[in-house]
């Protein structure tokens, strides 16, 4: 089971974080970075209207094993595209393809924690799920990185970043591979749990699916419950865009050069720890003092340390030790507020329909990162970093605003 989270967290964290790093290396502008980028949350966004027929087609087991071979050869193909004239389309393609294969494999990854163990076993695994998957993001995000930062200065970018992608690609290949033979095999959960009316064809399932779409848009105070969960993460859609590229622009540019390595070392490893840190201790201030009173106070945290970015960027400060102070109290914060959004999405969820009205929330939540995100750099090219990084700041005040009106809901009036 460790390594299953491995192979789901390595995916995502390279076509959301390490592509917009190797675009920026490779020169693009940060319009074109977070446009492209952006686009990659898509299947995400998505992803419910699919994961009917992932659970009704074949077993969990067999959409684990294939989405992770694949994506082996997506990623692993994604440097090999790059002697072409037209490597930035391929790549792009390529990436989407993962970002598709990785969103299908989310959807069979949940589907066999549920299939394979009980509840007081999913209970007992929950912890481990994340530590692994926080793991993989590390890896990903920060060896990999380094890795190729230091190939970078030893031999070119292409080459540096054709081996980082090759070790990518059989990396996951592997996962699939050794997964053939090591996960167990399960009964389909809806052969062991589903009611005699569950559907049992495609039109059945959409059916199904825009019943429990309508409930969730019934929903008392939906008007807020759709603007929470698309403004929450307002600035932090924009700040997750920018703040590496400022980080690696150069100097005349606005940034504060910082190379490939280095940025894998501040963001790809402190700056992780730091977000497993935050998200932890906001997990046990919510058990223990509720939701409805830390709701504020945790948008705060998420947002207000953005600020930070735009002091650097004011003051040209390239030190170390600043930057990454400035990126482990930004991710801290961002791992502490983000636990109030994920608890949120819980106490909506609850009902007849849960868990396709949690995976209707997280579609909400893809969107809410996505529209935004893609914008991100079009905006920092007109304003400049200093001004972008309080913009994004000041794109608390929606979500805070909201808070408010959803503090008087039942979704967090209900609670001890």
């Amino acid at each position: 089971m460790p390594t299953l989270y491995l192979a789901e967290g390595i995916p995502y964290t390279a076509v959301m974080i390490l592509s917009l790093i190797f675009y920026k290396v490779e020169g693009l502008s940060n319009t074109d970075i977070a446009l492209y980028t952006g686009w990659f949350y898509l299947p995400w966004l998505i992803k419910p209207l699919w994961s009917p027929v992932v659970e009704m087609l074949r077993t969990s087991k067999f959409w684990i094993v294939t989405c992770q071979i694949l994506l082996g050869a997506a990623l692993g193909s994604v440097g090999l595209a790059l002697p072409f004239d037209n490597w930035l389309t391929y790549t792009i393609i390529l990436f989407w393809l993962a970002a598709f294969l990785s969103a299908t494999h989310d959807i069979a990854a949940d589907g066999f924690y549920i299939e394979a163990l009980d509840d007081k076993q999913q209970a007992a695994w929950v912890g481990m799920r994340s530590t692994f998957y926080k793991i993989a993001m590390m890896l990903c995000q920060g060896a990999l990185v380094i890795l190729a930062g230091i190939l970078e200065k030893k031999y070119n970018v292409q080459l540096a970043w054709t081996i980082t992608f090759a070790i990518l690609g059989v990396l996951m290949a592997l996962f699939g591979v050794y997964h053939i033979f090591m996960l167990p095999k399960t009964a389909k959960a809806e052969a062991a749990t589903a009611s005699p009316n569950a559907p049992t064809n495609l039109s059945g399932v959409f059916e199904s699916f825009w019943q429990q779409l309508k409930a969730f848009c019934l929903k008392d105070n939906i008007l807020i419950i759709l603007g929470l969960l698309l403004l929450y993460r307002l600035g932090e859609a924009q700040l997750s865009k920018m703040a590496i590229p400022f980080l690696m622009d150069s100097p005349d540019n606005g940034g504060l050069g910082f190379d490939t390595d280095t940025i894998g070392t501040i963001s790809g490893t402190f700056g992780l720890i730091a977000m497993s840190v935050g998200g932890i201790l906001g997990g046990i201030v919510i058990a223990r003092n509720g939701l409805k009173y830390w709701l504020i106070p945790m948008i705060m945290c998420l947002n207000l340390p953005d600020i930070m970015y735009a002091i650097l960027s004011a003051t040209e400060c390239s030190s170390w030790l600043a930057v990454a102070a400035t990126v482990c109290i930004e991710q801290f914060g961002y791992g502490f507020g983000f636990a109030a959004y994920s608890v949120f999405m819980l106490r909506i969820s609850k009902g007849e329909y849960s868990t396709s009205h949690y995976a209707i929330s997280t579609a909400f939540m893809a969107a809410g990162m996505m529209l935004p995100g893609m914008v991100s750099g079009w905006l920092q090219s007109i304003m400049g970093y200093t001004m972008f990084f309080v913009w994004v700041t000041v794109c608390a005040l929606p979500s805070l605003l909201i808070a408010v009106k959803a503090k008087k809901t039942k979704y967090l009036t209900d609670e001890h």
